[in-house]
């Protein structure tokens, strides 16, 4: 039967993979290249389908007691005049909530439960997978920060290192940098008055220049913790520099463009420049692959599938992945190779479509459409995009991206036995 199972990566991929394996009775051993975990990054949100493995694995309360449960989705022109507006998590009828989160802070819940629950002896920082070699199981050479290297074997491996992944680099080469489509973010968190209902998700322009924002935390004098995006599109789709999600942004790059953007529910140059710092980050993806699983070595999260943060679907997708993951081996563990195509037969194509889907601009094609129709603004909304259209969007997008209503309360937990 198979035990052993080496998780390259201790994001949130990774970490839920552990969680999820170790809870269904395998030995994961997680490697991590980063010497340690600190919490960095900004906001996230888990949508409902997310939450609801987490919950299974105990961690609802966790975090609750972190994050915000995020009620409202709104849509809104480059001058503050309302498109859309919908209900979220609970209050749209789902049976788990849709949690607004701070990246670090979710990694360490994860961490946290999985030094409790696996040991820390099996969370191995400052590991770099450098060479791997399928076979009888798989052999890996992994090398510390120091330059060291030893030899492990694990009966499987599951590549969950990012958009940036060793192990898909071993299995495809040749492949290249991201593709980049000429939009750049700048990212911060402000402490700040609450906005509107203070658990609303606000989006705000168009497909060249955006912003978004969304609490992440409250705090003890009623304020609240707000993640932010500012985002610009330029016509140039060379990148230069390899993104990255801490590298400091500078206010004279991007503020002036949304120096005006000034409502009667949003300040955002005010926010941006409550924010302590800001990271800028480049929106890249990869094109799906055509293959996830090489024998005993297959890919999860961002190494199997990175997508533009559209849709808040990167790190719910994981999550998915590593719960049907979970249910493929437990159904087969004495065949884990079937278990392993069986989990990428589930997961490719579905994932595939959400990249695809992103690059079309997901969910928020509605703001497009309004600019497309509207630039000079309108009387009511209805004037320039019916009900049912919009309406048309949100629902086609739930569908693809796995957390249509019905389906998800109607369903089991992913990580049970997979047929």
């Amino acid at each position: 039967m198979t035990r052993e199972i080496a998780i390259a990566g201790a994001g949130i991929g990774g970490l839920t993979t552990a969680l999820s394996l170790a809870e269904a009775g395998f030995e994961p051993v997680v490697y991590e290249a980063a010497p340690e975990v600190r919490p960095l990054g900004v906001g996230i949100n888990l949508l409902p389908h997310a939450v609801r493995e987490l919950d299974q694995l105990g961690l609802l309360s966790a975090l609750d007691a972190a994050g915000v449960r995020c009620r409202r989705l709104s849509y809104h022109t480059k001058r503050g005049e309302p498109i859309w507006s919908e209900a979220r998590g609970l209050e749209a009828g789902y049976r788990w909530p849709q949690i607004s989160i701070h990246r670090g802070v979710l990694q360490q819940i994860l961490l946290d439960a999985a030094r409790a629950r696996l040991g820390h002896r099996r969370i191995r920082l400052g590991r770099t997978v450098a060479e791997l070699e399928p076979g009888d199981g798989v052999r890996l050479r992994l090398v510390d920060e120091r330059g060291a290297s030893r030899n492990v074997h694990a009966h499987l491996l599951v590549g969950a290192d990012g958009i940036h992944s060793a192990v898909r680099r071993h299995l495809y080469p040749g492949e290249g940098p991201p593709r980049w489509n000429g939009s750049v973010m700048w990212r911060g968190v402000a402490e700040a008055p609450a906005m509107l209902d203070g658990r609303t998700m606000i989006m705000a322009g168009h497909a060249r220049q955006k912003f978004v924002c969304y609490p992440i935390a409250d705090l003890p004098d009623g304020r609240q913790r707000i993640n932010f995006v500012a985002e610009l599109r330029f016509d140039t789709t060379e990148l230069g520099e390899r993104e990255d999600w801490n590298k400091p942004g500078r206010l004279e790059d991007f503020l002036p463009a949304f120096e005006h953007w000034r409502f009667e529910w949003l300040d955002a140059p005010a926010l941006i420049r409550a924010a302590p710092a800001t990271w800028v980050y480049p929106m890249v993806d990869r094109d799906p692959l055509p293959r996830w699983t090489f024998g005993p070595v297959t890919l999860l999260g961002d190494a199997a599938h990175p997508m533009y943060p559209i849709g808040s679907n990167g790190a719910s997708q994981a999550v998915l992945d590593a719960r049907v993951l979970t249910g493929c081996l437990r159904a087969r563990p004495n065949d884990p190779l079937e278990a392993l195509r069986r989990y990428e037969e589930i997961r490719r194509e579905r994932t595939a479509v959400i990249v695809l889907a992103n690059r079309g601009e997901g969910p928020e094609v509605a703001m497009q459409l309004v600019e497309d129709r509207a630039p000079d603004g309108f009387d009511t909304i209805a004037d320039v995009i019916t009900h049912d259209e919009l309406d048309a969007i949100a629902q086609k997008y739930r569908r693809l991206a796995g957390f249509s209503i019905a389906e998800l309360n109607g369903r089991g937990s992913l990580a049970d036995p997979t047929p």
